[in-house]
């Protein structure tokens, strides 16, 4: 699942990643999906600006946007990790074959003890995906959580795609409202859906706040059947995502880099 996107040389590579926009652009992206707006506020620098550069990233493959299921005038935009880590790699190789480094997904990770807390709407699919897999790639040293502003039952699907994709059992889990995750602190937030971002309430101990713009895979289809392919390419995405924050909770926090300078 996923695709190669366009051919890079990696010249052509270092001179689109290296404009200083661009790479702000890239390390914000990096950390948490953002609208159009939140992008300007982080650089500061004028919307249409940050807009062109955008678009040259976006036909470069690097960066995604999809229509927000809250605000559908607004998009969040998504930059693709495993494509820059592929990029950077065969740059280096580019260079001198001793350069070149395995692929990202599949580094080993030493996360730092943590609690995680993972949000959206139902807690019916996403948030509960996304809770189990980080604490079965953590070893269980990540203290994963899940919550949902308006809980529905687990659906089947997602138990299903868990199982085959990742064989991980979801069978038994329950959905949970928001007021149920108490009042222990969170290292890290994430919001999994448009809707639950705007109605996420504040929570104990000032968590890092990320966001998933990931559309509801069970949305638009007529029956479970015909819905599970987009919930086997959600357990792929996911098990991507949970990837790369388990190695941000391996480093030093840099929540001060989402703040405009």
């Amino acid at each position: 699942m996923g695709t190669n996107g366009v051919a890079l040389a990696p010249e052509a590579f270092l001179q689109l990643a290296g404009h200083p926009l661009r790479w702000r652009i890239l390390g914000d992206l990096a950390r948490s999906d953002r609208t159009v707006g939140e992008l300007t506020d982080l650089a500061g620098h004028p919307q249409n600006l940050v807009s062109y550069h955008l678009g040259k990233l976006r036909a470069a493959d690097l960066v995604s946007a999809r229509r927000s299921s809250a605000d559908r005038r607004d998009s969040y935009y998504t930059v693709d990790l495993t494509r820059l880590a592929e990029l950077l790699d065969g740059t280096g190789e580019a260079l001198h074959p001793g350069l070149r480094r395995g692929p990202a997904p599949e580094r080993a990770i030493e996360p730092a003890p943590a609690r995680v807390l993972f949000l959206c709407t139902g807690n019916s699919a996403r948030s509960q995906m996304a809770e189990a897999l980080a604490r079965v790639r953590s070893g269980g040293v990540v203290e994963a959580h899940s919550a949902g502003s308006h809980p529905k039952p687990l659906h089947q699907n997602a138990v299903r795609a868990m199982r085959e994709e990742h064989g991980i059992d979801l069978a038994g889990h329950r959905s949970k409202h928001i007021r149920e995750v108490g009042e222990a602190p969170f290292d890290r937030v994430v919001t999994l859906c448009d809707r639950v971002r705007e109605v996420c309430p504040e929570l104990p101990g000032d968590p890092e706040s990320i966001h998933w713009s990931i559309a509801d895979p069970a949305a638009g289809h007529a029956d479970d059947e015909a819905s599970y392919p987009a919930f086997q390419q959600l357990a792929f995405d996911l098990g991507t995502r949970i990837g790369f924050l388990l190695a941000t909770l391996s480093a030093p926090s840099r929540r001060n880099h989402d703040r405009p300078e």
